[in-house]
């Protein structure tokens, strides 16, 4: 069965929000660095850490941006509100304005910018502005991306 534009605001819709506040401890930061082959001295070497630009290991790039694109892919592929989806990302960007470090508790939120039924793809394109901040801060992580998110009927 085809959907159409009435299925937008129903699987997702402008002005959404995902948030999730959590902190990187050294634990992960150094077992993200391993899985990801990152052998970046600012990730896993605390003496190189130290004497380096930040002072303190910090989490790599993409260590936030993977789970902010992660984030995206809980959300938008749940059933959990009595309808089913499927998403998928179709292109991410980041930029990294700062450090995230070790043991600070960071907020990783989305936002729907935008969203319109593609019929071409059978979805729903939306446009998402992502970040990474302390709270109550200035953004360490900048986001944007475009998902298309399909409704599931069965």
């Amino acid at each position: 069965m085809n959907l159409d534009a009435r299925a937008t605001d129903r699987v997702i819709a402008p002005g959404e929000t995902i948030e999730k506040t959590l902190r990187f401890t050294r634990e992960d930061i150094l077992a993200f660095a391993r899985l990801s082959h990152d052998t970046n001295p600012l990730h896993v070497d605390t003496r190189a850490a130290q004497r380096a630009r930040f002072g303190e290991i910090i989490a790599s790039g993409q260590q936030s941006a993977g789970i902010l694109m992660g984030m995206l892919a809980t959300h938008y592929s749940r059933d959990t509100d009595g309808v089913k989806r499927e998403m998928l990302c179709l292109n991410m960007n980041f930029a990294f304005k700062g450090p995230v470090f070790a043991d600070q508790e960071v907020t990783l939120r989305w936002k729907v910018a935008s969203s319109q039924w593609n019929s071409k793809l059978q979805g729903v394109l939306a446009h998402l502005d992502g970040s990474v901040s302390v709270v109550e801060d200035k953004p360490l992580v900048v986001g944007r991306g475009t998902i298309l998110v399909k409704e599931i009927v069965e």
